[in-house]
């Protein structure tokens, strides 16, 4: 019997004109296919059950082998139900021979109904498929009952099909133990993007690939209202704009759920949807608070049971949240029928989840009661918990929920925004902010005065920080450490968070300004201190700069480096950290090891993840540190002018901070080499006169100045110069810069005629490089011959040698000697004008496949904003296109070369 149209037979049809296909769902198909005696699909109105039903029926080719039965509306006559049922089975071929004819009659009764098919199919020997559809509409409990006894006793051929809104009372879960229980549930029926790309497709409507994503995250997958997306989409002239609009109070959305789902509840039920409409999530208790009600939790609960779009967010079934799309016609509602009501609902809200320890939503809901000074209260008490959480994106984003010259009235909030704009990069702001809630202090009441002061405490000191300011995280350090000390700092409980704060960004700020051993011992302290009270962001913070200590006491590959690098990065994926620039240094780290192996595509991964979540302007010291080895990435692939573009923004960042950074010799030992590869030796020696005499006497500066004299042909003055690092009387910062000194002083002794001496610097440059396999040092200045004649005299570091004469060609250096490389002529890029922090920030994002809207969402601006940067970057570059800028910013140094680059 071929099924007719069921009650939700349009919920997933295409749309093409004349077309009367469905999206196809093998997956589905496969299990209702099963060998289970009962499959229940149990899902909301406009999930496509009927559809789903109807189509796997056709595909198999059972339209003779299957028994449709819908059931009407609020159906209470059992006899009328099984005459239905003993109707379509006998519309089968294997039923047609054996379910004997029966008419209506007053006295017939629903278990004679039963009994009698019993009997009738008890020597069925074909498949046979009992498909009833809306069982939830069978409102007799007889029926039900009778249904379950056909289900339990039914012969073995016989199979059940049900398909219901919500869950009835059949005895399933003896079913279910048996495993004889098929169960499709709502999520199983969601469409996938794929699914719901093919539907619109199959009705012809081309939506780009960001509209599709957005209309699939509103509608939650669910079938109708992809559905009636696809009818509104057809013709439509912007349908980017009508995906970014699309939403439960959409006309033909809002008319389908008024009738099948909201109109159907009690009123006391409606009562509380409403009511609760204004809330992100729900639980019974919350509930009760805005209905007066005592019953909140039973009834959330029946309505989850219900399939009535709420859905149930822990296993306690405690807390809830509404369908997308079902919340926004309940908040329609809400302010049609009682727009006085929401502003009183969100302030009783604010006060409930305050009180329960929700204070985020508290605020928001402060917010939407437009009760700023709650909501600056709220936000004020618990700021320092949500900083040290690692939740500064959540307070952006309640910030930006006051109105705009809010800060300005109010110090509490002046305070909160300079520490928003610290964390947004913004540190001339973040300093206007700070004066204004300083000045503004005085008018605090006297009850929250002593919350303000630690609030302006924590941000002083975190801008002394990001300037690299020592003396000052030092003092504002030591008064934080004072006030955790005082008797309300202990009766909040934030005393030892206080100290925890304070030695770990004295200890960031000791080891940036290369006080090694002041910042080991801070942060050891205070990661010790960050595990006991339980604040794994501040412990992850102290982890990546314990790594990046151990990087620069041993090596970038050290294993403690490494595996506290790797620590921090687990932990910022374990909490979603992933965009916090500790992370981003943990990165570095691991790129800069990679580089000093050699292994340069490994480290072009991590680098670029660097690159994507470190944020010069925001933090300059980390900042620098990733254009540094971005340089030494460049270096080492033979990239001379990016190498050199990248030494010289480090060098530039470097002079926003109040003290030299720890890479500071590095970068301009670096920035010398690139100088000397590009065959510009003059602007070298220019480069070098502008150091003072302590600067040029460091052992990385010495090092850089024995390559510029062997390009000169001056192997005796490098000999010199080299001297002291060899000795130990100019020390380096990291010991594979010695295994380099070391194989630049056999370069010069073979240069001066001494093969001996050369010998023997070359075993002392693998003796130091061997335990961390530092390549890099023997690919800088390549020396192919020395280590083959070393090979052949000394079998000690045979596989090392072998390693480093194996590498690709392009590895070594670029595999060009100083002196056949182009210079930087005239014809070098340039830039019209120096780009804008924020331009910067925006053309990180030009090479990826995110449209100008995603890139807006991921930089929390306005696609205006994006798009006005975007025009700004193509004229300071000169170009009109996406793709030329890219091209262009890469061949400034600007943007990381193209992983597909020669």
């Amino acid at each position: 019997m071929v099924p007719g149209q069921g009650s939700e037979s349009g919920a997933v049809r295409s749309a093409r004109p004349g077309a009367g296909g469905v999206v196809s769902r093998p997956g589905l198909f496969g299990r209702l296919g099963t060998s289970a005696r009962v499959t229940v699909v149990s899902a909301p109105a406009g999930s496509g059950k009927t559809v789903l039903l109807r189509s796997w029926i056709g595909e198999a080719g059972l339209e003779d082998r299957a028994a449709w039965v819908p059931v009407g509306r609020g159906e209470g006559d059992p006899q009328r139900f099984w005459l239905a049922v003993l109707g379509a089975l006998r519309g089968t071929a294997p039923g047609s021979g054996l379910v004997r004819p029966l008419t209506a009659a007053p006295d017939l009764d629903g278990w004679a109904i039963v009994e009698r098919l019993l009997k009738d199919l008890a020597a069925l020997e074909d498949r046979l498929w009992l498909v009833v559809d809306d069982v939830h509409e069978l409102g007799s409990a007889e029926a039900l009952r009778q249904l379950e006894l056909l289900l339990m006793r039914g012969p073995p051929e016989l199979r059940f099909v049900l398909a219901t809104r919500h869950d009835v009372r059949l005895g399933l879960h003896r079913l279910r133990l048996e495993g004889e229980l098929t169960e499709i549930r709502a999520a199983d029926l969601r469409f996938t993007l794929g699914e719901a790309r093919e539907l619109f497709e199959e009705a012809g409507v081309v939506l780009p690939e960001p509209a599709l994503v957005l209309l699939h995250e509103r509608t939650e997958g669910w079938a109708a209202g992809l559905r009636l997306a696809v009818l509104s989409l057809a013709g439509h002239p912007d349908p980017e704009r009508f995906a970014a609009e699309f939403s439960g109070s959409e006309r033909t959305v809002a008319e389908y759920l008024l009738a099948e789902v909201l109109e159907r509840q009690s009123e006391e039920v409606r009562r509380l949807l409403l009511r609760t409409s204004v809330l992100e999530r729900v639980s019974g208790p919350l509930a009760d608070a805005l209905t007066g009600a005592s019953d909140g939790e039973r009834v959330l609960q029946d309505l989850e049971e219900a399939n009535a779009f709420v859905v149930a967010l822990d296993a306690r079934r405690f807390w809830f949240r509404y369908h997308h799309l079902f919340a926004d016609l309940l908040q329609l509602e809400l302010r049609r029928t009682a727009p006085d009501q929401v502003t009183a609902l969100h302030q009783v809200a604010a006060g409930w989840l305050a009180g329960h320890g929700f204070p985020v939503e508290a605020i928001r809901h402060a917010q939407g009661a437009q009760d700023w000074g709650l909501a600056v209260r709220l936000l004020g008490d618990h700021w320092p918990g949500l900083q040290l959480g690692g939740q500064a994106a959540t307070v952006h984003a309640i910030l930006a929920g006051f109105p705009a010259q809010a800060p300005a009235a109010d110090a509490e909030l002046a305070a909160l925004a300079a520490a928003d704009e610290l964390a947004r990069g913004s540190l001339e702001a973040a300093e206007r902010y700070l004066r204004l809630a300083a000045r503004g202090s005085a008018s605090v009441p006297a009850g929250r005065r002593g919350q303000v002061q630690v609030l302006l405490g924590i941000v002083r000191l975190l801008l002394a920080r990001q300037r690299g300011n020592l003396p000052a995280v030092a003092e504002e350090a030591q008064r934080l450490q004072t006030m955790a000390e005082t008797p309300d700092a202990a009766q909040s409980g934030i005393g030892d968070e206080l100290r925890t704060l304070a030695l770990i960004n004295l200890g960031i700020t000791e080891f940036w300004a290369a006080r090694l051993d002041d910042a080991e011992r801070h942060l050891e302290q205070g990661v010790t201190l960050a595990r006991e009270i339980g604040r794994p962001f501040l412990e992850f913070s102290g982890l990546a700069h314990q790594a990046a200590i151990e990087s620069v006491r041993r090596s970038p590959h050290a294993r403690a480096a490494v595996e506290r690098s790797r620590q921090a990065i687990e932990l910022a994926e374990r909490h979603g950290w992933t965009d916090e620039s500790a992370v981003g240094l943990a990165y570095v780290i691991l790129a800069a090891g990679l580089v000093w192996q050699g292994r340069l595509d490994e480290a072009e991964n991590w680098i670029q993840r660097a690159e994507r979540t470190v944020r010069a302007e925001a933090e300059p010291a980390a900042g620098l540190a990733v254009i540094y080895i971005r340089g030494e990435l460049e270096l080492a692939r033979g990239r001379d002018a990016d190498a050199l573009a990248a030494f010289r923004a480090a060098e530039r960042l470097a002079g926003v901070l109040a003290l030299p950074h720890l890479l500071l010799m590095q970068v301009r030992a670096w920035l010398l080499h690139a100088l000397v590869r590009l065959g510009d030796t003059e602007r070298a020696e220019q480069a070098l006169a502008g150091l003072g005499d302590q600067d040029r006497d460091r052992g990385e500066i010495r090092i850089a100045i024995a390559v510029l004299r062997l390009a000169q042909d001056d192997p005796q003055a490098a000999a010199a110069v080299l001297a002291p690092v060899l000795e130990g009387a100019a020390p380096v910062t990291v010991r594979t810069w010695l295994a380099y000194a070391f194989m630049l002083e056999a370069i010069v002794q073979e240069a001066l005629g001494d093969p001996v001496a050369a010998g023997r610097a070359v075993e002392r440059a693998l003796d130091l490089a061997e335990p961390d396999n530092a390549l890099l040092a023997f690919l800088l200045q390549p020396a192919p011959g020395l280590l083959e004649r070393h090979a052949r005299d000394c079998a000690r570091h045979a596989a090392l040698i072998a390693e480093i004469l194996s590498l690709p060609r392009g590895v070594w250096g670029g595999g060009q000697p100083p002196q056949n490389r182009g210079g930087l002529g005239g014809s070098s890029p340039r830039l019209v004008e120096p780009l804008s922090q924020s331009e910067i920030r925006v053309l990180r994002y030009l090479p990826t496949n995110l449209s100008a809207r995603e890139v807006a969402r991921e930089l929390s601006v306005s696609l205006n904003t994006v798009r006005t940067h975007m025009r700004h970057l193509f004229a300071k570059l000169g170009v009109h296109r996406r793709s030329e800028a890219v091209a262009r910013a890469r061949a400034l140094g600007l943007l990381a070369p193209s992983p597909r680059a020669p």
